[in-house]
């Protein structure tokens, strides 16, 4: 099936307005609210998209470029994403979210004139087109996730969980490669209640592994932003039960999560 690059392209602008909504009438000490993410305030949230929009651009326009200061930045060790956040934290608001604007325009811009099947270096194997707009959309919701958490701010859920819930089940194999295990060569169906009451679906219906969920909760489950014990997902069979537990649609060291008590946006 062809990939519609220009719809994705929109998609991400749509999640990427959301996203500014919340913010952009934030007053400066506002900023600092922490959010659910451990040692992370907003303004860590806005300079890490910000970070990598820069990057994922420079991976379409300067491939070597890119590979060097990824080489870089994977050498400060599993905390590079907190070195960033923490180089750019004394920036004043304002400027921290005309960077996060401007760099996610030009990443829209470039990323827009791509073929989809453009295949470009990333942090880990190498991303198409189509994947590294998919993956920084995933980041925006995720991060923009951390934001409304912090803020008390309810989003409502939309069509676009769909490029979430993709990835999530695309790297099904990576979230046990990055804990050291081995990928499990069984396949897992995944069913999943879209925001319309549609059902999305991957894998072959009849396998023995299955998970279930809202859309939503799978999409906080793969992006950690809940506890598994805080949401709505059934599995069946030994493979979806470890999968639901070790989910990471993210790239990096493994993640964190978070603890339990985090309650589902309604």
């Amino acid at each position: 099936m062809a990939v519609d690059m220009a719809g994705l392209i929109a998609d991400l602008s749509a999640e990427t307005d959301d996203l500014v909504s919340i913010v952009a009438t934030l007053e400066e000490g506002a900023w600092l609210t922490p959010t659910p993410s451990a040692g992370w305030d907003i303004k860590d949230q806005v300079s890490h998209l910000a970070y990598f929009d820069e990057t994922a651009r420079l991976s379409a326009t300067d491939p070597e470029a890119f590979r060097a200061g990824a080489a870089e930045l994977v050498a400060l060790g599993d905390d590079f994403t907190g070195h960033i956040a923490r180089s750019h934290h004394g920036r004043p608001a304002a400027d921290l979210l005309a960077w996060f604007e401007q760099a996610r325009r030009d990443l829209l811009g470039t990323y827009g004139a791509l073929d989809p099947a453009t295949k470009l270096p990333w942090y880990g194997p190498p991303l198409s087109a189509a994947s590294a707009v998919t993956a920084r959309l995933m980041e925006t919701w995720a991060h923009g996730q951390d934001v409304a958490d912090a803020l008390t701010v309810v989003r409502r859920p939309t069509a676009r969980l769909r490029h979430v819930a993709h990835i999530g089940v695309s790297t099904i194999g990576w979230s046990f490669t990055v804990h050291g295990l081995e990928p499990p060569s069984t396949p897992v169906h995944v069913s999943l209640t879209a925001p319309d009451g549609s059902t999305w679906a991957w894998g072959p219906s009849d396998a023995a592994d299955q998970v279930l969920a809202p859309a939503l909760d799978f999409c906080l489950l793969v992006t950690q932003r809940r506890h598994r014990a805080d949401l709505d997902v059934t599995t069946t069979g030994p493979v979806a039960a470890r999968y639901v537990e070790l989910a990471q649609a993210f790239a990096g060291p493994p993640g964190n999560g978070r603890q339990p008590g985090l309650t589902v946006p309604s």
